[in-house]
């Protein structure tokens, strides 16, 4: 049986903003990474059903990197993005808002390599990394 793994985070920006740095390519660049000595060089999102994603990630000093890739299988705009990832895992990006913040939840299949716990680590630093990204941005409304 699949543990399913689940990291979540609150922005303080709007749903819609928080969406488009979500899901556009040029943004995922400046936050998928979960520390300063990894990058995230090459993005790209098909954010349609059954389209790619592909998200380059690297270690900085270049001994270490792979493709976090896959395709997605359901969207809701503004509300949830449900991808199945190369490797058989699947991944239920889900967005609510209140009071004019955004929560962000990711609930994911375990792989089998790194314990649960690193996994969760990982993913959560990403997330945290995306939060920061966001909230140093200016929000044009």
């Amino acid at each position: 049986m699949m543990t399913t793994i689940t990291v979540q985070t609150t922005i303080a920006a709007p749903l819609d903003v928080v969406w488009s740095r979500w899901t556009n390519p040029n943004d995922i660049v400046k936050w998928n990474f979960a520390s300063d000595d990894w990058h995230s060089p090459k993005a790209e999102n098909n954010l349609t059903i059954g389209g790619k994603f592909s998200f380059r990630m690297e270690a900085k000093d270049g001994s270490d990197g792979f493709d976090f890739s896959g395709i997605h299988v359901r969207i809701q705009h503004l509300e949830f993005i449900d991808s199945l990832l190369d490797d058989g895992r699947k991944l239920l990006v889900s967005f609510s808002t209140q009071n004019g913040e955004t929560t962000i939840k990711e609930e994911f299949d375990a792989e089998d390599i790194n314990s649960i716990e690193l996994q969760q680590y990982g993913w959560q630093s990403i997330l945290n990394s995306f939060k920061k990204y966001v909230e140093s941005q200016e929000i044009k409304i």
